[in-house]
C-alpha cells in the first residue's frame, strides 16, 4: 500500500489517441509478430513524488478476422511523467486506439515554502 505523507491529494487524467494506423498502414495494422507503441505523457505540473497510474483502453479498433491480442500499460512513472506502452503479437491487427490514464499523487500545497 501507498501511504501519502501529504495533506494534498493531487489527481490528474488525460486521454491520447495513441495510433490510428489503418490510415496509413502503419505497423500495428499491416505488420505481424511482436510489435510495440511508446507514447511520452508529461504532467501539467510535479507531483512531490512517483505517483500512482493507471491506464486503460478506453477506444479500440480491431481486425474482426484475427485474434485480438492487445496489453497496456504504464511505464517509467516519475513526478513529471509517465509513458504509455502499447504491445500486440501475432497476426492481430489493430487499426487505431485511444488510452485514458488517470495518476494520483501527494502534490505541494500553495502554503508550502519553497526553499531552493
Amino acid at each position: 500500500m501507498k501511504r501519502l505523507a501529504s495533506h494534498l491529494l493531487g489527481v490528474e487524467q488525460g486521454s491520447i489517441v495513441l495510433f490510428s494506423d489503418f490510415k496509413d498502414g502503419g505497423v500495428m495494422w499491416t505488420g505481424e509478430g511482436p510489435r510495440e507503441l511508446r507514447r511520452l505523457v508529461e504532467f501539467s505540473e510535479p507531483f512531490l513524488g512517483e505517483p500512482v497510474v493507471q491506464v486503460s483502453l478506453s477506444m479500440w479498433d480491431m481486425d474482426q478476422k484475427t485474434n485480438q491480442r492487445a496489453d497496456i500499460s504504464a511505464e517509467m512513472v516519475n513526478a513529471e511523467g509517465f509513458v504509455i506502452v502499447f504491445r500486440t503479437w501475432g497476426d492481430t491487427r489493430v487499426a487505431r486506439v485511444r488510452a485514458d490514464w488517470l495518476a494520483m499523487g501527494e502534490v505541494r500545497s500553495e502554503d508550502d515554502w519553497a526553499i531552493d
